[in-house]
């Protein structure tokens, strides 16, 4: 029997996990549908029990799709797509039939294009081709090595009902991911978040916290999403010091302004909370409003995270403290025993915490400044 690379296995396994979140995400169960005599109509036309030219629009769209270069059958299909305020979800299936005929390439101005365009604005989120499709090129983007950034862009501008789910799937296959740790983000997904998170986040889709911490994550520096962030420091800032401790014993004397004292985190023990809290975490409540720097005087290397809350079912989830969160690593330390300075691109939000990841088992905290508001 052929066995397949463990390097293609396990790009298979990412590929089907992502796909399954993206199912999730862009058909979400829907009510059972009102009669048909109790219809709303959408705005732009009548709704779909009550116009013919919804029940007659998949034909005319396949007819449109075998002539494209037949201008009545063009505008006889343009017609009846301006009539139909909620296309019907067979019609709405002809989009991907579309978008291969008249691809992006060939320029937006091809009658099919502008069919696809409008029929995107007026299906359902459920079944909506353009939020679909932008799903599908974050997963190509997730295991192969180009994307088409401009096409996925395309779409997401015309999603319609279906934006928000395509910013759904944005969140969760692209931006969670650059904001957490633990998680290498290939180039490509890094370059189509980066192309798309600003959409999403004119149309108000995008957690202000969860994209500052994808901006501030020195795993994956996203330039673009920098940018994105971007907002001036707030000038009440100054040390903040945590409210609680744990891990390595005495945690405290990490905050108590000695240089002479310290934590032997490097000998710390790994436990099952280990890639949540490290060797030692400092939590705030409440949150913190705002974190804008880290300061670190240590012996050995190691990293800082912070722990930033996300809406629910985003990110990761700590099922003992209740609620999601993302790690974006904040701060690198060589451990040269002087003062080391980790200025953020831009200022986190929402934070519950921060946490020391030693490098060696030499590794010792003397002292560990936070810099931010309450």
């Amino acid at each position: 029997m052929r066995r397949f690379p463990l390097r293609t296995v396990l790009l298979m396994l990412v590929a089907l996990i992502a796909f399954g979140r993206l199912w999730c995400v862009t058909h979400p169960e829907e009510a059972p549908s009102p009669p048909p005599e109790r219809l709303t109509r959408a705005p732009g036309g009548p709704g779909p029990a009550a116009a013919p030219e919804c029940r007659t629009l998949e034909r005319a769209l396949e007819s449109a799709l075998r002539a494209p270069q037949d201008a009545q059958v063009q505008e006889s299909a343009r017609g009846r797509l301006d009539a139909c305020g909620q296309p019907p979800v067979r019609a709405c299936a002809l989009g991907p039939a579309l978008d291969a005929r008249s691809p992006l390439s060939e320029g937006e101005a091809t009658p099919l294009r502008g069919l696809l365009a409008t029929l995107c604005e007026r299906c359902p989120a459920a079944v909506n081709p353009c939020a679909q499709a932008v799903g599908q090129a974050l997963l190509s983007a997730a295991v192969g090595p180009n994307v088409d950034a401009a096409s996925a862009r395309w779409n997401l501008a015309h999603a319609g009902a279906g934006t928000g789910g395509a910013c759904a799937s944005l969140v969760q296959l692209g931006l969670a991911p650059a904001a957490q740790s633990g998680i290498t983000v290939r180039p490509p997904v890094r370059s189509l978040v980066g192309e798309l998170a600003p959409l999403c986040s004119r149309a108000g889709h995008l957690d202000d916290a969860l994209l500052r911490a994808a901006a501030a994550n020195l795993v994956a520096p996203t330039p673009s999403l920098v940018a994105l962030a971007a907002a001036p420091t707030p000038p009440e800032t100054g040390p903040v010091e945590p409210d609680r401790t744990e891990g390595t014993e005495p945690g405290h004397q990490a905050f108590d302004r000695d240089e002479h004292t310290g934590v032997a985190v490097g000998k710390a023990l790994r436990g099952e909370r280990w890639e949540a809290d490290g060797a030692l975490r400092a939590s705030y409540a409440p949150t913190l409003k705002q974190l804008v720097s880290v300061s670190v005087r240590a012996t050995g290397p190691g990293t800082v995270r912070a722990i930033v809350r996300t809406p629910r079912g985003v990110g990761l989830k700590d099922p003992e403290k209740g609620f999601a969160f993302v790690n974006p690593t904040v701060c690198r330390f060589n451990g040269t025993g002087q003062w080391e300075q980790c200025p953020l691109p831009v200022p986190l939000r929402d934070v519950d915490a921060v946490s020391v990841f030693p490098e060696r088992a030499d590794t010792e905290l003397k002292e560990l400044e936070v810099h931010g508001a309450r």
